[in-house]
C-alpha cells in the first residue's frame, strides 16, 4: 500500500510563487519591504520572459524535491511483533475416568478440550505449555507463543494416553521442571507463572506427593490455580489408593492453598467456561498482539528524477546567461 509518512511537507509546494510575490514587493515603486536575500530570485518580468521548457522543468523538478521530502513508501503486509506476557502452563487429566459421558451429555475430556481450547486461543501475547497426565505426566508443548499450535496439541488428546490413574503430583513436578529448565536457557530468574491443573479424580500414582510438589512450586513462584470436573469427592487428603475413583477436593483445595491460586468445581460445559472465564480476569494477559507493517522507502525516485531534470535546466540557464 502506497503510503506519505510526511504528506505535510506538501506545504513547501507554493513556496517559489511565494517568493517572487516577495520580490515583486520588494522592487522599486512596490511596497517598502527589505528582503536581502531579493537580488538572488528572478524578476517578474525575468521569468516572463523565460523559455517555456525551462520552466516546465524547474516547476517539474521542484514537485518531486517536494514529494521526496514527503516520504512517499510502500507499506507491506502487517506482522507480528513477538511479545512476552504470561508464562501459563495447563495440566489436563487423561487418565481412563475422564471418558465418563456426565458433561451434558459429552466425556469430561471432550468438554474440558473445547472450553480449554478457547481459553488457549484469548491468551494473546502469553506463552502457553501443556502436559497431559494420567499414571504419568508427559510434556506435549513447551511454554510457547504458538496459540494454535497448542490448541491443536490439546485437541488430538486421548483418554488413556498417559495412562488410567492420576499422577498430579509427578505433573505438577513436570511443570515445574519446565519452568526451571526456561531459568536456564533465559538466564533470569522465573517471574510469576501459572499452572492450571484440571482433573476427575484423587492422586493414585506417581512419584512425587502433591503437596511436596505443591510447596516445591511455591518456591519457584509458582501459582496453581486447579478446576475440579465431574466425579463425586472425598474428604481425605490422601485420595483413593486402588485406582482413580473418585475426586479429592481437600487436596485440591490444600494445592492452592500453598501456592496462592484458586480451587474451582465444574460439573457441567457452562460451569467449566465460566472457571476459565474467572481465571481469565485473575490472570488477565499481560500483552496484546502488536503488528508491525514493513515499510520501503520511495524517496529516491523522485529525487534521482529532480537531480536529473535540474541537469537539461541548468543548461539552459548557462545558454541564456
Amino acid at each position: 500500500m502506497f503510503h506519505l509518512a510526511w504528506p505535510w511537507m506538501a506545504l513547501l509546494l507554493p513556496l517559489p510563487w511565494v517568493m517572487l510575490r516577495l520580490r515583486r514587493a520588494a522592487e522599486p515603486g512596490g511596497s517598502a519591504v527589505y528582503l536581502p536575500f531579493a537580488a538572488s530570485v528572478e524578476t517578474p518580468a525575468a521569468a516572463a520572459t523565460r523559455p517555456r521548457g525551462l520552466q516546465a522543468l524547474l516547476t517539474a523538478a521542484w514537485v518531486l524535491l517536494v514529494l521526496a521530502a514527503m516520504r512517499p513508501q510502500w507499506l507491506g503486509q502487517p506482522l507480528p511483533v513477538p511479545t512476552r506476557g504470561r508464562e501459563i502452563m495447563l495440566a489436563i487429566d487423561c487418565s481412563g475416568s475422564m471418558a465418563t459421558q456426565d458433561m451434558g451429555g459429552a466425556s469430561r475430556l471432550e468438554v474440558a478440550q473445547i472450553v480449554a481450547g478457547r481459553f488457549i486461543d484469548q491468551r494473546h501475547g502469553d506463552q502457553i505449555g501443556l502436559i497431559l497426565f494420567g499414571t504419568r505426566p508427559y510434556l506435549q508443548a513447551p511454554l510457547t507463543s504458538d496459540l494454535a499450535a497448542v490448541h491443536q496439541f490439546l485437541d488430538k488428546a486421548m483418554v488413556g494416553v498417559a495412562g488410567p490413574q492420576t499422577a498430579i503430583g509427578d505433573a505438577i513436578g513436570l511443570a515445574i521442571k519446565e519452568l526451571r529448565q526456561r531459568e536456564r536457557t533465559r538466564g533470569s530468574p522465573v517471574r510469576q507463572s501459572v499452572l492450571i491443573l484440571l482433573t476427575d479424580g484423587g492422586n493414585d500414582a506417581g512419584a512425587i506427593p502433591p503437596l511436596e510438589a505443591a510447596r516445591i512450586a511455591a518456591q519457584t513462584r509458582l501459582r496453581i490455580f486447579t478446576i475440579a470436573v465431574g466425579a463425586d469427592e472425598q474428604p481425605s487428603l490422601l485420595g483413593p489408593t486402588n485406582g482413580n475413583t473418585g475426586l479429592n477436593a481437600a487436596l485440591l483445595k490444600k494445592i492452592v492453598s500453598i501456592t496462592g491460586g484458586e480451587y474451582f468445581r465444574a460439573t457441567n460445559p457452562q460451569a467449566l467456561a465460566a472457571v476459565y472465564r474467572r481465571i481469565n480476569q485473575l490472570e488477565p494477559t499481560a500483552a496484546h498482539d502488536r503488528w508491525l507493517r514493513p515499510a520501503a522507502e520511495w524517496f529516491d525516485w523522485p529525487l534521482a528524477l529532480a537531480l536529473l531534470l535540474s541537469v537539461p535546466a541548468a543548461w539552459l540557464m548557462a545558454e541564456r546567461f
